[in-house]
């Protein structure tokens, strides 16, 4: 495997999916869909640099752990092929573009660029402490609708933050489920889960609460602004169908399709709900 494609295997780039749709929603809708190349090309800057940033300094942070975990011990940090101090510099050009390109789009997204990367970097240390890591992970993403809506107004407004709220849900849900692979490593290791915590069944349960709520507050954001109408509300409603297959994936506690009910569901949720939108900013 080349360098390059060890380093973006490391961070995971493909799973830039996940966030991008909703970045890309905020966008649009914030700027009556006509945005400017300039701006658009400088979100998508941040957001690859945010996320590079998260993943390299989470492999970082979680190495010995990883290489404890019989699941997690062939990632790259513990078996060798990237160093920490390719992690770590790789974290820190990830970190460095986000600042960058905030500076590059208005006053306002520069000043909060720095509070963005707390957030993002501060999830690798929030299962050590608080079960509550699954929020903060969805906060994480959460980001991602709310700076590109901040990067074409500079100002707050409902529909971002409906929307950051549908994201954060959305994400703690399936990294509830996802977090139920290490239920044991975790309490023996110390960590914090809500599987770890309150048991797979209730954690399970409460993965469900999440994506409930995740569906409503995307129903409220398209209630939020009147770019978006009809199509978009039967995006929700596609988003809905999307994660309810999920958990039906992981009912009972059945991993054995997690990966689908994890990489393949979650791409297509994003992207659904963005197809939608589409359809109402530029054919109705």
């Amino acid at each position: 495997m080349s360098l390059i494609r060890r380093y973006l295997d490391l961070v995971k780039f493909e799973h830039t999916i996940f966030a991008m749709p909703f970045a890309m929603v905020s966008l649009l809708v914030a700027a009556d869909g006509r945005p400017s190349w300039i701006v658009l090309f400088w979100v998508m800057a941040a957001m690859v640099g945010a996320r590079t940033a998260a993943m390299a300094f989470n492999r970082l942070a979680d190495r010995h752990l990883d290489a404890a975990n019989p699941r997690t011990a062939d990632r790259h940090l513990p078996a060798g092929t990237v160093s920490p101090a390719g992690a770590g510099a790789l974290a820190a050009v990830g970190g460095l573009l986000l600042v960058a390109s905030a500076r590059q789009l208005n006053p306002l997204c520069f000043a909060l660029s720095p509070v963005a990367l707390v957030v993002v970097l501060g999830y690798s240390y929030m299962k050590r402490v608080s079960p509550l890591a699954h929020l903060v992970l969805g906060l994480g993403l959460a980001i991602a609708p709310m700076g590109a809506w901040l990067a074409v107004t500079g100002t707050f407004a409902p529909f971002p933050l409906w929307l950051a709220a549908g994201v954060l849900f959305w994400v703690a849900g399936f990294d509830t489920i996802y977090g139920v692979q290490d239920v044991e490593f975790d309490r023996e290791a110390g960590l914090h889960s809500l599987a770890s915590r309150l048991g797979v069944e209730r954690a399970l349960v409460l993965s469900r609460v999440f994506h409930v709520l995740a569906v409503a507050c995307l129903a409220a954001a398209v209630r939020r602004t009147e770019a978006l109408g009809l199509v978009t509300m039967l995006g929700v409603a596609v988003v809905a169908v999307l994660l309810a297959w999920e958990q039906a994936i992981v009912r009972g506690g059945d991993m054995r399709r997690i990966d689908k009910a994890f990489f393949e569901i979650n791409s297509w949720v994003g992207m659904a709900f963005l197809a939608t939108v589409l359809v109402d900013l530029y054919l109705l």
